[in-house]
């Protein structure tokens, strides 16, 4: 998970990404490898969608992602 975690932060880097991005791998069973898949700029956002449950999951409710993304467009 935590090489995972760093990649996708390389990747957002790499590519001058900015605001929220779903970052999506492909990992090996048997030999353990991680592929990047894709970026996704724009991602599902409703509160079911998969990034505001990741967050929820992290601690951060759907309200308080969506105010923190609001303020970073200002």
């Amino acid at each position: 998970m935590k090489k995972i975690k760093h990649y996708a932060l390389m990747a957002f880097r790499a590519l001058d990404v900015a605001g929220m991005a779903r970052v999506d791998f492909l990992v090996t069973k048997k030999a353990n490898r991680i592929f990047l898949n894709e970026i996704n700029t724009i991602p599902g956002f409703t509160s079911i969608s998969n990034v505001p449950q990741l967050w929820q999951a992290s601690g951060l409710s759907y309200s308080a992602l969506l105010d923190k993304l609001i303020q970073r467009c200002h």
